[in-house]
Protein backbone atom coordinates (compact mmCIF):
# COMPACT_ATOMS: atom_id res chain seq x y z
CA UNK A 1 0.00 0.00 0.00
CA UNK A 2 0.94 3.24 -1.23
CA UNK A 3 1.76 6.00 1.79
CA UNK A 4 2.71 9.96 1.85
CA UNK A 5 2.91 11.25 4.97
CA UNK A 6 3.60 14.49 5.50
CA UNK A 7 5.46 16.28 9.02
CA UNK A 8 6.49 19.35 10.15
CA UNK A 9 3.62 22.02 10.12
CA UNK A 10 2.87 23.77 12.89
CA UNK A 11 2.73 27.91 14.04
CA UNK A 12 5.25 29.61 13.52
CA UNK A 13 5.40 33.64 12.95
CA UNK A 14 5.43 35.51 10.14
CA UNK A 15 9.41 35.88 9.30
CA UNK A 16 9.79 32.57 10.22
CA UNK A 17 10.55 28.89 8.70
CA UNK A 18 9.60 25.31 8.65
CA UNK A 19 10.43 22.75 6.95
CA UNK A 20 8.16 20.04 5.98
CA UNK A 21 9.04 16.55 5.08
CA UNK A 22 6.56 14.42 2.59
CA UNK A 23 8.07 10.23 3.30
CA UNK A 24 6.46 8.09 0.45
CA UNK A 25 6.43 4.76 1.56
CA UNK A 26 4.98 1.23 0.02
CA UNK A 27 6.78 1.52 -3.37
CA UNK A 28 10.14 3.56 -4.37
CA UNK A 29 9.81 7.19 -6.32
CA UNK A 30 13.14 7.77 -6.84
CA UNK A 31 12.02 7.99 -10.63
CA UNK A 32 8.99 9.85 -10.23
CA UNK A 33 7.87 13.77 -10.36
CA UNK A 34 7.05 15.16 -6.56
CA UNK A 35 5.02 18.13 -5.74
CA UNK A 36 3.87 20.06 -2.79
CA UNK A 37 0.27 21.15 -2.94
CA UNK A 38 -1.93 23.61 -0.54
CA UNK A 39 -5.54 24.68 0.39
CA UNK A 40 -6.39 27.57 2.53
CA UNK A 41 -9.96 27.57 4.58
CA UNK A 42 -12.71 28.51 1.54
CA UNK A 43 -10.15 28.17 -1.09
CA UNK A 44 -9.26 25.74 -3.37
CA UNK A 45 -6.55 23.77 -3.51
CA UNK A 46 -3.40 25.01 -5.52
CA UNK A 47 0.14 24.18 -6.49
CA UNK A 48 2.98 25.62 -4.53
CA UNK A 49 6.19 23.63 -5.98
CA UNK A 50 7.21 20.31 -8.07
CA UNK A 51 10.55 18.98 -8.65
CA UNK A 52 11.63 16.44 -10.92
CA UNK A 53 12.36 12.72 -10.48
CA UNK A 54 15.93 13.63 -10.81
CA UNK A 55 15.79 16.79 -8.40
CA UNK A 56 17.36 19.20 -11.52
CA UNK A 57 14.10 20.67 -12.74
CA UNK A 58 12.34 22.59 -9.52
CA UNK A 59 9.26 24.63 -10.67
CA UNK A 60 7.21 26.95 -8.13
CA UNK A 61 4.05 29.11 -7.87
CA UNK A 62 4.91 33.16 -8.18
CA UNK A 63 4.23 33.80 -4.83
CA UNK A 64 6.51 31.47 -3.04
CA UNK A 65 9.34 31.78 -5.87
CA UNK A 66 12.57 32.86 -3.63
CA UNK A 67 11.01 32.01 -0.34
CA UNK A 68 10.38 28.55 -0.68
CA UNK A 69 12.55 25.40 -1.70
CA UNK A 70 11.62 22.21 -3.02
CA UNK A 71 14.04 18.99 -3.06
CA UNK A 72 14.46 15.43 -2.34
CA UNK A 73 16.67 12.52 -1.25
CA UNK A 74 15.78 9.20 -3.46
CA UNK A 75 18.24 7.36 -0.71
CA UNK A 76 15.00 8.24 2.07
CA UNK A 77 12.20 8.14 -0.85
CA UNK A 78 11.35 11.65 0.73
CA UNK A 79 10.68 15.43 -0.48
CA UNK A 80 11.09 18.53 1.46
CA UNK A 81 9.84 22.06 1.48
CA UNK A 82 11.41 24.73 3.21
CA UNK A 83 9.65 27.38 3.67
CA UNK A 84 11.52 30.63 4.77
CA UNK A 85 10.43 34.14 5.44
CA UNK A 86 6.58 32.89 6.10
CA UNK A 87 3.28 35.33 5.38
CA UNK A 88 0.34 35.12 7.17
CA UNK A 89 -0.88 34.04 3.63
CA UNK A 90 1.25 30.89 3.27
CA UNK A 91 -1.78 29.44 6.05
CA UNK A 92 -2.84 26.62 4.43
CA UNK A 93 -3.05 22.98 4.63
CA UNK A 94 -0.26 21.93 2.61
CA UNK A 95 -0.21 18.27 0.54
CA UNK A 96 2.76 16.17 -0.71
CA UNK A 97 1.70 14.47 -3.96
CA UNK A 98 3.19 12.22 -6.42
CA UNK A 99 3.08 11.08 -10.08
CA UNK A 100 3.13 7.79 -10.83
CA UNK A 101 4.73 8.00 -14.59
CA UNK A 102 8.31 8.04 -14.62
CA UNK A 103 10.99 10.42 -15.70
CA UNK A 104 8.88 13.72 -15.39
CA UNK A 105 9.57 17.18 -14.82
CA UNK A 106 6.97 17.74 -12.05
CA UNK A 107 3.77 19.43 -13.06
CA UNK A 108 2.01 21.92 -12.13
CA UNK A 109 -1.49 20.16 -12.17
CA UNK A 110 -2.98 18.15 -9.30
CA UNK A 111 -4.85 15.99 -11.89
CA UNK A 112 -1.27 14.90 -13.22
CA UNK A 113 -0.64 13.31 -9.55
CA UNK A 114 -1.81 9.94 -8.53
CA UNK A 115 -1.07 9.94 -4.89
CA UNK A 116 -1.81 12.26 -2.60
CA UNK A 117 -1.05 12.91 1.60
CA UNK A 118 -3.32 13.40 4.50
CA UNK A 119 -1.83 17.01 4.28
CA UNK A 120 -0.21 18.97 7.62
CA UNK A 121 -1.51 22.49 8.84
CA UNK A 122 0.98 25.30 8.49
CA UNK A 123 -0.06 28.53 10.29
CA UNK A 124 1.76 31.91 10.11
CA UNK A 125 0.47 34.04 12.69
CA UNK A 126 0.85 37.71 11.93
Amino acid sequence: QVQLVESGGGLVQAGGSLRLSCAASGRTFSRNAMGWFRQAPGKEREFVAAISWSGGSTVYTDSVKGRFTISRDNAKNTVYLQMNSLKPEDTAVYYCAADASTWRRGSIFGHEYDYWGQGTQVTVSS
